[in-house]
């Protein structure tokens, strides 16, 4: 399914740019340890070691810079370049982790965007596609973080509708 893209608004990225970067990627790294590193074959553990990687949120003016050390994801110092850098917005990243869009359909869109190591940005990106399940389920769920639309309806917890 095709989403619109969509941002968070000006004041809420200026505010979230005022964190300082490492505790968040510290965070970030023992999220993507908790979710994502179990998922790791060998092969693209092997791919992933002693590289530099940095996840941009654009609208968020945030950044959070990592390594696989061989064994989990661990927080990097902030570095002029990454091997890969991979940023897009808030929202785009959150349908990425929850399944609902296509990294290819936000790639050629421009929605999202890799710079740096071509064969490593592959590896993220097909790694990414064979995990199958969505990286976050219930009763955890993305809808509450992302931006509705105007006029959008949100279901509420007891099945009904409000706006």
């Amino acid at each position: 399914m095709h989403y619109p893209p969509q941002h968070l608004p000006a004041p809420v990225g200026r505010l979230l740019s005022l964190l300082p970067a490492y505790p968040g990627s510290c965070l970030f790294a023992a999220a993507l340890n908790r979710v994502v590193a179990r998922h790791l074959p060998d092969d693209v553990r092997a791919g992933l070691a002693g590289k530099r990687l940095r996840l941009r949120a654009l609208d968020a003016g945030i950044a959070f810079d990592f390594r696989w050390n061989g064994s989990a994801f661990s927080a990097a110092r902030r570095a002029d370049n990454a091997d890969l850098s991979i940023s897009a917005s808030m929202r785009d990243f959150a349908l990425l982790a929850a399944h609902k869009e296509d990294p290819d359909t936000l790639f050629f869109s421009r929605r999202l965007v890799m710079e740096g190591d071509t064969e490593l940005g592959l590896l993220v990106k097909n790694t990414l596609d064979a995990i199958e399940q969505p990286l976050f389920s219930p009763p955890f769920s993305l809808n509450g973080l992302l931006p509705r639309r105007p006029g959008s309806v949100r279901p509420s917890r007891r099945g009904g509708s409000h706006a």
